[in-house]
């Protein structure tokens, strides 16, 4: 296959409030869209969302919010640049021959060289891979997504949940009474923001104070989705804590409220140049942008980690394959994680994750999506997806509940998109 044009445009999708982590907050969701044509004339589309804070703290700390966004619309530029002309098999092969060139645009255009974190380039070619997907799956009359998962990764996507827990983002500045109505809602697992602004002291007395003001709000909170049948938490640190003591006060502090056995999993706690052991901290560590291919698995089982949070939409589908891969021969838990994703988005994430096996203490898949708390035009978009209506495209109670017309369609992420590019097609 070879691509003889492609092109980009931009989409801007507002938050209903600032969405804060990782001591800072951004505004709004910058989505790509790419498309592809090929020697055959075959076409597809592919968004990707940006989220230079997630991928890179220190490209968005030194830019306007803006100016980061714009940093990765260039990067992708000159990704699809690299790419026309280029011969390939599977979507895999057009990444690997795309990234490095990306990376070193990217390098040079932060100013950041290799102190660049990689997870910021995979963030930005996002909407390339996943039209490279769509293009191959179409040429080769692909519709089923099993299908497009590689050899080495079925053994770790082999399943079929008929329901995967929904997991809503729950950061600093999210008032009590949202809180609430996301339990009301359902919610059997909370994904906690930890991280809150500050210098190291500051961070962990807020953190503290998180915890302690979650602690009523769920304490007779229950839920059929657990084995437990109590509501469970999903800490996220975002790479911000610098060392273990400190972490150990929180994990002291949730002890001393009840809440340490209820932690399901606390996500990337170290900034990225700890290299600290946390197979002693008594609960489940999960990496998440540390990893940028199948080698960093394998350093984070060496210290302790025992899963892996998964992000086709933020880091591809092609490098969610390979860390899957990764991730089940070093007998690693995955699952997978938002992005702000917008509903066609949250799509990509669903099809690995109900794939994957259930997540411990949990009954079925484990997907954490933000989308409804954090936009407020959610129910608009969800109308605006090609497969509006269908039951499995919101949660309900929760979760979302998938039968065999999800799978018959894989969430119709092989229909074009049509809310996100009529410009391109008015360009032709």
């Amino acid at each position: 296959m070879r691509i003889t044009s492609a092109d980009l445009d931009i989409q801007r999708e507002p938050f209903a409030r600032p969405f804060a982590f990782k001591g800072s907050a951004f505004h709004e969701k910058w989505n790509l869209i790419v498309r592809l044509r090929d020697e055959a004339g075959t076409e597809a589309y592919g968004i990707g969302g940006l989220a230079v804070l997630w991928s890179d703290a220190q490209v968005f700390s030194t830019h306007t919010e803006m100016g980061g966004n714009a940093l990765m619309v260039g990067t992708l530029e000159r990704a699809l640049q690299a790419c026309l002309g280029f011969d390939w098999e599977r979507p895999q092969d057009l990444l690997s021959a795309v990234r490095g060139v990306a990376l070193d645009f990217a390098q040079v255009a932060t100013r950041r060289g290799n102190d660049l974190q990689p997870t910021f380039v995979l963030n930005a070619l996002v909407a390339l891979d996943n039209a490279a997907w769509v293009l191959w799956a179409r040429r080769h009359g692909t519709a089923q997504f099993d299908q497009w998962v590689p050899d080495s990764a079925r053994s770790a996507l082999g399943q079929r949940q008929p329901r995967v827990a929904l997991t809503p983002a729950v950061g600093y500045n999210m008032p009590d009474t949202q809180i609430l109505q996301l339990l009301d809602d359902g919610a059997a697992v909370l994904k906690v923001k930890i991280g809150a602004p500050g210098n190291e002291s500051e961070m962990v007395s807020g953190d503290c104070q998180s915890l302690r003001r979650l602690e009523p709000l769920i304490r007779e909170a229950r839920t059929p989705l657990t084995e437990s049948g109590r509501v469970l938490l999903y800490l996220d640190a975002n790479g911000r804590y610098q060392s273990k003591a400190a972490l150990c006060q929180l994990l002291k502090e949730a002890d001393r409220l009840h809440l340490l056995d209820r932690i399901a999993v606390l996500e990337e706690p170290f900034a990225a140049h700890v290299d600290e052991t946390v197979g002693d901290l008594g609960v489940l560590v999960a990496a998440d942008e540390s990893l940028h291919d199948p080698r960093d698995v394998g350093l984070r089982r060496e210290l302790g980690y025992g899963a892996i949070a998964v992000k086709p939409a933020g880091k591809t589908l092609s490098v969610a394959f390979d860390m899957l891969t990764a991730a089940a021969e070093q007998e690693m838990i995955a699952f997978v994680a938002d992005n702000t994703c917008v509903p066609w988005l949250v799509e990509w994430n669903k099809n690995i994750a109900a794939r994957l096996p259930a997540f411990p203490g949990v009954k079925g898949g484990m997907m954490e999506s933000n989308g409804p708390e954090n936009y407020g035009r959610w129910h608009e978009m969800l109308a605006e997806h090609p497969r509006a209506g269908a039951s499995w495209l919101a949660a309900h109670a929760g979760a979302y509940e998938l039968d065999d017309s999800y799978f018959n369609c894989a969430g119709g992420i092989l229909d074009d998109p049509q809310a996100y590019f009529a410009a391109m097609r008015r360009r032709g």
